[in-house]
């Protein structure tokens, strides 16, 4: 916990007290909102293929954030948060709209963005009198050009570089010089120092840490290979996994390498863990130092708030789009519905909080971030948002009824085919995973006793009341369309 951030915020936060009104959960048709006396800044840092567990305030034994841990020194932290989707636009659709691809039409990666029919958080705050700025990654369909529900736009194509970016603001293509995170940070930093008579909302999206994962020249040097841990699955075998993943070991996301002679074989020999080995290592410690700058960035952002005397009015989110393996299961990157993929950090500083420096269990997504700025800016949350406001939460009163369970889709991409589309239903302590577009086996975990996801129970009979149950939940929210 930061006592110098919190010494700004405490004396506003333990007084504050969240209207009645705000603390209702949002429905799929919510009542009108009144608005709050003096409505709040809305201040959204995304963070790109960011794992859960990566800042010190998480106990990361390695990498330190001191700045990110201000903001959950000043809120809460969401030890329990989840993407939708584990791809970067359908998760960034998600935040955006409160809703599953389902609803907001974002499946896949740079095809299209959300639907206009289903309005994003932006939009409506917009028409609502605040003033609305998107700077960075947008990352749905590929133009970098401003998107409706901006006052502000400051942009890329596609993902961007890390050096000397190509920009595009308020519709004005240019070259820029110089690290992108600073960049970004700059440009955010400037908006908040805006003179305005009316609140802001300003997403603050960050290229890192995406591959090609290039950190900042001041950072190249930060961790050493000893600092990369071993996955407790990085053993796995994979003998009681199904036959795709095998195959995806063999040949490769894309399947571009040849079914060796005698076919896909039922197990696959574990490797020796050497963090001084191989190329891959090396990004996964470069992944680690882009943080670095992600961190400074946070810094920045809240020591302007600060000195515009912002801090005690404005509610800070902090996210990632989706996790990232980092050679659990011997995988990288993401996709699969195991913990490392689907779990994401996310912290809530600010504005709202009631005893600030807490942890918070409650399962909690990405799509319940949406209504929560709205129900807090005292705006009607739109009947397209499928997610639940976090307000309670954040005010020390979590609801009886809140959720212990959710659905998490993933729908095959042209480019990628051996990742094949799955729908899986997680419970607190259980996930089962089904693949409905090919022929295998399921997968069920017991996370309380295999939080690292190496025994696949689907196949024990000892197993198959649960797997019933679990299959007709699953079912049941699939016809639904519930999240």
């Amino acid at each position: 916990m930061s006592t110098s951030f919190l010494r700004y915020l405490r004396p506003t936060l333990v007084s504050l007290c969240v209207p009645a009104g705000l603390l209702a959960v949002a429905s799929a048709a919510a009542a009108p909102a009144s608005q709050p006396a003096k409505r709040p800044n809305l201040v959204f840092i995304l963070i790109d293929d960011m794992r859960w567990d990566i800042m010190s305030c998480a106990g990361h034994p390695v990498v330190r954030t001191p700045n990110i841990d201000r903001i959950a020194g000043a809120g809460v932290r969401f030890t329990n948060a989840f993407c939708t989707t584990s791809l970067c636009s359908p998760s960034r659709a998600a935040f955006l709209t409160g809703a599953t691809a389902e609803v907001n039409g974002v499946r896949v990666n740079e095809e299209n963005d959300p639907n206009p029919a289903v309005p994003t958080f932006p939009q409506i705050l917009q028409k609502a009198g605040y003033e609305t700025a998107h700077i960075g990654k947008w990352h749905m369909s590929k133009s970098a050009e401003p998107r409706p529900g901006y006052d502000y736009w400051l942009s890329f194509e596609w993902q961007g570089e890390y050096i000397d970016p190509k920009l595009n603001e308020d519709g004005r293509n240019f070259q820029a010089k110089g690290y992108v995170t600073d960049l970004l940070t700059d440009s955010a930093v400037k908006f908040i120092g805006r003179d305005r008579d009316k609140p802001f909302c300003l997403t603050l999206s960050h290229k890192a840490m995406h591959g090609d994962f290039i950190p900042a020249e001041r950072h190249k040097n930060l961790y050493k290979p000893s600092d990369l841990i071993e996955p407790k699955s990085y053993k796995d075998d994979f003998s009681d996994k199904p036959r795709w993943l095998r195959e995806l070991r063999v040949r490769g996301g894309k399947l571009q390498k040849p079914v060796p002679p005698g076919g896909i074989p039922d197990r696959i020999a574990p490797n020796e863990w050497d963090p001084t080995d191989d190329g891959l290592n090396q990004k996964h410690l470069n992944y680690l130092r882009t943080l670095a700058a992600v961190d400074e960035s946070a810094g920045r952002v809240l020591d302007t708030l600060r000195e515009k005397g912002l801090l005690d009015n404005t509610l800070i989110f902090f996210a990632g789009d989706n996790g990232f393996f980092m050679q659990e299961h011997r995988l990288t990157d993401k996709r699969l519905a195991y913990e490392e993929s689907i779990r994401i950090p996310f912290l809530a500083g600010g504005f709202g909080i009631t005893r600030p420096g807490r942890t918070v269990d409650q399962m909690v997504m990405n799509i319940d971030m949406c209504p929560t700025m709205l129900e807090l800016a005292g705006v009607p949350i739109p009947k397209s948002v499928q997610g639940r406001s976090l307000a309670p939460l954040l005010a020390a009163q979590p609801p009886a009824d809140w959720r212990d369970s959710f659905v998490y889709r993933y729908y095959r991409e042209n480019w990628l085919p051996g990742y094949p589309s799955l729908v899986a239903l997680r419970t607190q302590d259980w996930v089962y995973i089904r693949y409905p577009e090919i022929e295998d086996i399921d997968e069920l975990y017991d996370l309380r006793n295999d939080a690292a996801q190496m025994h696949n129970l689907a196949l024990d009979p000892a197993a198959k009341p649960r797997i019933e149950k679990m299959r007709a939940e699953l079912d049941r929210r699939l016809k639904a369309g519930t999240p």
